[in-house]
């Protein structure tokens, strides 16, 4: 079956979009090589330390890449994550609006341009006929990494074990919770199965976008584009893993805080330069931030560490603990937004461990 998305064209736009790429030196490579790998040996023995989530997986692997490979790292998971959707859309080529390599040069696009922008990353993706070897990395890009450094004269090696701490942390949380991995790609492969190619449904979505904006609404807020054309199906998954990621993220963001506590020098400077980073942020990078959602995952993390500090606050971190006994105890984006929500619910909710 021809994909809906040809993905040799998206690997060669992005390519294109990142041709001015800067490179690490070789001795520049070695010692990032060696420090992460270090680093990401060391912040899983401190994140575990700080929250009691343990692998399963045996040890965290770093390894550090250039844009091309994260893109192709991302281009893996799109292919597998996304395969529901393409196949539906491959089946009915006439009613997809554009063809593959279009597609594909869209896709290449953006991921050409976020691989400019990421730091790191965890690939929480285990295929288990394929090379274990290939999976479950820790990806550090290099050449943003090196170039965040130099820019705001920030010391390696603390600046590096404080990005291991955050990637680390999600690792922990897909690795030391038993459940957690299968429920997040059950949520994503239900979303994806309710696809509906329809050129129908777009103009439905444009039309209810048109309305929320008319009453004063932001109908990219919640999503990006994804939200704007979603199935109402599918804006209660969304829903589902809106609040998910809220939690992960800020629980990354509060644990490599309070891991790096006597480990790393400068970490309140780091987190400050970074934030005030993505609010001053070109008009152009805040569009395409608001267009693909990352700017709604931007306030993942200051909603979820808020509702981390709400939680914390009422009962302490054996409360806010719950929320990895099972999916039935995770918060939806109304209770990360509303913390009480959460906190009045979970006191009848049984665990039911997927």
């Amino acid at each position: 079956m021809t994909s809906a998305v040809d993905w040799d064209v998206a690997r060669s736009v992005a390519a294109k979009v990142n041709r001015n790429e800067p490179e690490l030196s070789p001795a520049d490579r070695a010692q990032m090589d060696a420090d992460f790998e270090e680093f990401t040996a060391r912040a899983e023995s401190l994140v575990a330390t700080e929250t009691g989530l343990v692998s399963t997986a045996g040890a965290a692997r770093g390894r550090v890449a250039d844009r091309a490979m994260w893109v192709d790292a991302n281009i893996n998971a799109f292919q597998r994550l996304l395969k529901p959707m393409l196949d539906q859309m491959a089946e009915q080529p006439s009613r997809l609006g554009v063809g593959p390599k279009v597609a594909g040069a869209e896709v290449g696009m953006m991921l050409g341009w976020m691989s400019s922008k990421v730091l790191g990353q965890y690939d929480l993706l285990v295929i288990e006929d394929e090379d274990p070897e290939q999976q479950d990395i820790v990806y550090y890009v290099g050449s943003n990494v090196a170039a965040i450094e130099e820019r705001f004269a920030f010391p390696s090696r603390d600046f590096r074990l404080w990005l291991a701490l955050h990637e680390c942390t999600h690792r922990a949380q897909f690795t030391g919770v038993p459940w957690m991995r299968e429920h997040f790609l059950g949520l994503v492969h239900e979303t994806m199965d309710d696809v509906d190619p329809d050129p129908g449904r777009f103009i439905e979505g444009i039309k209810a976008a048109v309305d929320v904006k008319r009453s004063g609404g932001d109908p990219l807020a919640d999503g990006g584009l994804t939200a704007v054309f979603a199935s109402e199906k599918q804006k209660e998954l969304l829903d589902r893993i809106g609040g998910l990621m809220s939690l992960l993220e800020g629980h990354g963001d509060v644990t490599m805080d309070r891991a790096g506590i006597g480990h790393v020098d400068g970490a309140p400077r780091f987190g400050r330069v970074l934030h005030s980073r993505r609010q001053n942020a070109s008009k152009f990078v805040l569009l395409i931030q608001r267009l693909v959602g990352l700017e709604a995952k931007m306030k993942q993390y200051a909603q979820g560490e808020a509702f981390i500090e709400a939680v914390e606050a009422h009962g302490g971190r054996l409360l806010m603990d719950r929320v990895w006994t099972g999916p039935d105890f995770l918060p939806s984006l109304a209770e990360i937004r509303d913390p009480e929500l959460w906190i009045d619910r979970i006191q009848t909710v049984e665990p039911v461990v997927a």
